[in-house]
């Protein structure tokens, strides 16, 4: 695959200044991100650090029984690892793939060694990790405050915003868990007929604008955060 084509499709890998990516390219590998794959889990030393371009990737927080929470989504917008460059060499919670796609991955020495050097990189990663840890927290406040159907409207357009389309690619045992909903029958009760349309593992949001006015204000406080700091990420 061309690198310089690639990168663009990530938000980061394209912000990027010419001499890291020259640093970079030679050791940038393209992967495929099947669903359901775990990259880290909790506690594990990271070998790689990832940069989706069209896969999105969930944060979770893993309990001693096994129940888990999402914490934030990442996708083309930014990257997964940022306990590396932070000083933790490890994450504190699983990252596993919960829309398919692709993404390149870097090796985790040539991470901390360029964010080392103090330079852009280090203020574009410290930008990044700040929009990151908004989106974090105020996942935390909406899943207190709001109602289910609010914050599976939030998750929704979260995850389209770091994806390429309009239409997400997974089961609705997914949906489910990520969003913590009880499924009624063969049914997920996640919005309106005439917001979003589901069918066979994919959801195509046919009304955007209306999907916006089903979600809470949560939405727009993180989607403000990345526009501040990260301008270009999420662009279309």
């Amino acid at each position: 695959m061309d690198i310089r084509a690639g990168l663009l499709e990530n938000g980061i890998l394209a912000a990027l200044l010419n001499d890291a990516l020259d640093r970079w390219r030679a050791q940038l590998e393209h992967v495929d991100m099947p669903l359901g794959h775990v990259l880290y889990e909790s506690g594990r030393i990271m070998s790689h650090v990832y940069f989706p371009t069209s896969a999105i990737v969930s944060l979770l927080y893993v309990m001693e029984n096994g129940a888990s929470a999402e914490i934030a989504v990442v996708g083309r917008e930014g990257m997964v690892g940022i306990s590396l460059f932070m000083g933790g060499g490890s994450m504190a919670s699983r990252a596993l793939v919960q829309s398919a796609g692709s993404a390149f991955r870097l090796n985790s020495q040539l991470m901390k060694e360029e964010f080392e050097r103090a330079g852009p990189t280090l203020r574009l990663l410290l930008r990044y990790t700040q929009a990151l840890l908004t989106q974090t927290a105020q996942t935390a406040v909406c899943n207190r405050h709001h109602t289910l159907h609010q914050r599976l409207c939030r998750w929704l357009l979260l995850s389209l915003d770091r994806l390429q389309g309009t239409e997400l690619v997974m089961t609705q045992s997914q949906i489910c868990w990520e969003c913590v909903v009880r499924s009624y029958g063969s049914r997920a009760e996640v919005a309106e007929p005439s917001v979003i349309h589901y069918k066979r593992g994919r959801i195509q949001v046919v009304d955007r604008a209306g999907l916006e006015k089903c979600t809470c204000e949560c939405y727009a406080v993180v989607k403000a955060e990345y526009d501040r700091l990260l301008p270009n990420a999420l662009a279309a």
